[in-house]
């Protein structure tokens, strides 16, 4: 999945030959899962119609504050929609473009955005090779990054002027790969493997029947998917759920029982950078499972029961460099619980919910979270989304790597 995935990207189109091209920006813009917004000079609309640029955007195209032929339309908010961005590119960005962002020169709708924008700038230089060289216009690219726009370089080839050189607006693809590289560098857990599970394990009584929890895996599926976001290769072992994977990047292992989950954290977690251990393993299963399906003939049914191996503490004992984070579910002393579970398993850090918390628990969106490290600092939570949790989850991980 491409890291602009989800992206809100506004597309600035300013008047130049080049303009031909964004409609092969746009469609890949939107074959990578963002969602884009075309803001266009209206001297670029000789170039490129706005029907089509709207059409592969599958959003109103904007080029003037308002409509002169309805007195009634409302006015495009340029603000609205510079906020609206997760980021914004300028491409093709001419010379008289370049200019009027340097300077703050406000004639247009698309001037006046860019200086409403919040989010990161990209520009993509298109114009002919003298006045690519021009010393005003290598003012404006040196005025453009001190700014903090990010620049990608124009490349070498044949102009619309006849010349051969450099001011040919990159390629469409070599553009989304330059954000795309740009992106994933700012990522901070780029580099780094986490292993994190999630949900419930069942343990068969026999063919047909278990014993198991009301865990939907929500919450490690989160984290998942908030781990991979910011740049993290991320493994993915769960138990069985209803969810599905929105992010290909995560390599998701399906398993039943707490052996298979046994098996398969040992399996990954020596190459791993940290291991998160958010499923909720069944302390317990049936000592001899039946072959075959279980009759009703009795009024009472007797299994005999055998701890699981506890897969976090054995985590814990053969851990080197990892991270390793646990949860603890708790009814009662909780605090002083969760410490012993730091100590015995030897734990960095234990994310502690208690069901005497409204709002928190299985098989619900929110959770109340308090951290608790291996000092024993503890630091209780808001009652939050498991979204929110997650991204607070990962910013302990981040503070840990880069603090």
């Amino acid at each position: 999945m491409s890291v602009l995935s989800g992206k809100k990207i506004v597309l600035g189109v300013s008047g130049g030959i080049a303009a031909y091209k964004t409609a092969s920006l746009v469609r890949l813009f939107i074959k990578a899962g963002a969602d884009v917004q075309v803001v266009m000079t209206p001297a670029s609309k000789d170039f490129v119609t706005p029907l089509t640029l709207s059409t592969l955007s599958k959003n109103p195209v904007h080029s003037t504050f308002y409509n002169d032929d309805d007195e009634n339309a409302v006015w495009n908010n340029h603000v609205e929609i510079g906020l609206w961005a997760d980021l914004m590119l300028i491409a093709p960005a001419t010379a008289s473009t370049l200019s009027k962002m340097s300077n703050g020169a406000v004639d247009n709708l698309l001037i006046a955005t860019y200086l409403s924008a919040k989010c990161p700038v990209y520009f993509a230089p298109a114009m002919d090779l003298d006045m690519y060289k021009h010393p005003s216009t290598i003012n404006s690219f040196k005025l453009l990054k001190e700014f903090g726009n990010i620049m990608i370089p124009a490349e070498s080839g044949e102009l619309a002027s006849g010349l051969s050189g450099e001011g040919r607006m990159a390629e469409p693809e070599n553009i989304i790969a330059f954000i795309e590289a740009d992106l994933e560098s700012q990522l901070p857990l780029k580099g780094k493997k986490i292993l994190i599970t999630a949900g419930p394990t069942y343990e068969a009584i026999d063919p047909v029947r278990f014993i198991g929890n009301h865990s939907s895996g929500k919450m490690g599926f989160d984290i998942a998917k908030q781990a991979s976001n910011l740049g993290a290769e991320v493994i993915l072992i769960s138990g069985p759920t209803h969810l599905k994977l929105e992010n290909s990047n995560i390599k998701l292992v399906s398993v039943i029982s707490a052996q298979e989950m046994y098996n398969a954290c040992h399996q990954f977690f020596d190459g791993v950078d940290v291991a998160i251990a958010a499923a909720a393993v069944a302390d317990y299963r049936p000592k001899f499972p039946a072959a075959q399906k279980i009759k009703k003939t009795e009024n009472d049914l007797n299994i005999e029961l055998e701890k699981t191996q506890d897969i976090l503490a054995s985590l814990g004992k053969i851990k080197k460099n990892q991270f390793l984070i646990g949860f603890a579910l708790e009814t009662e002393n909780e605090i002083e619980n969760a410490k012993l579970k730091i100590q015995k398993k030897n734990l960095d850090l234990i994310v502690l919910n208690s069901l005497q918390d409204e709002g928190a628990g299985f098989g619900k969106p929110t959770n109340k979270i308090t951290f608790i490290d291996k000092d024993f600092k503890i630091e209780p939570m808001e009652l939050k989304s498991k979204e929110a949790v997650a991204e607070d989850i990962l910013n302990k991980v981040i503070q840990y790597f880069y603090a």
